[in-house]
């Protein structure tokens, strides 16, 4: 039995069944075929969160809200970045712009993936103490 695209984001995201979850702009459908296991979803944003998912079609409305989640993601949880991909629906996201933006308010990347035809992912942690991290998209705060 081979895995359908959204099956296959959805086992790479490491999202674990039971995890506290906040969604921020998630279109309906490709919230729905992103198979994720049952979770927590809070509406309100209050307290801390296993797993974070904004979706933005835009550098200001990433840079606007990412921090706001970054503030109530638990110390070992995942904020995930969603945008569209190839500039659709009019974005100027991409990866190396959603990196800068990260990396600024003081989170870093791991995984990239594809989470359905339009959208790309990246998953965004805190740092690990004492590692030293190097992109040429980003520059961590106490980096520079």
């Amino acid at each position: 039995m081979s895995e359908t695209p959204s099956t296959a984001a959805a086992r790479k995201m490491r999202v674990r069944a039971g995890s506290r979850a906040h969604f921020v702009d998630a279109p309906p459908a490709t919230l729905a075929g992103m198979a994720l296991p049952e979770l927590r979803v809070e509406q309100e944003l209050d307290g801390e969160f296993d797993y974070l998912h904004l979706f933005a079609t835009t550098q200001d409305a990433m840079a606007h809200t990412f921090p706001v989640l970054r503030d109530h993601l638990r110390h070992d949880g995942m904020l995930w970045v969603s945008w569209p991909k190839g500039g659709k629906l009019g974005t100027d996201l991409n990866m190396k712009s959603v990196i800068r933006i990260g990396y600024g308010f003081g989170l870093v990347e791991s995984v990239c993936l594809r989470v359905d035809e339009l959208w790309a992912g990246l998953k965004f942690t805190r740092p690990k103490p004492g590692k030293t991290y190097r992109n040429s998209y980003g520059t961590l705060p106490d980096a520079r």
